[in-house]
């Protein structure tokens, strides 16, 4: 019951950083719409490759 009542719970994660958010979920729907917004516009540049594998 002990680890139950203080390790069984969302905020016991957020604390320690392993989510990111703990949301309502009757605002799940808002928060993933928000969420895929900003990513549709996301570009991320690779660097260019410093050293090659080529074939032997």
């Amino acid at each position: 019951k002990e680890y139950k009542a203080e390790l069984m719970h969302p905020y016991y994660a957020a604390e320690r950083g392993l989510v990111d958010d703990v949301i309502d979920p009757a605002e799940t729907r808002e928060v993933l719409i928000r969420s895929l917004a900003m990513l549709r516009t996301k570009h991320a540049d690779l660097p260019s490759r410093k050293h090659g594998n080529p074939p032997q």
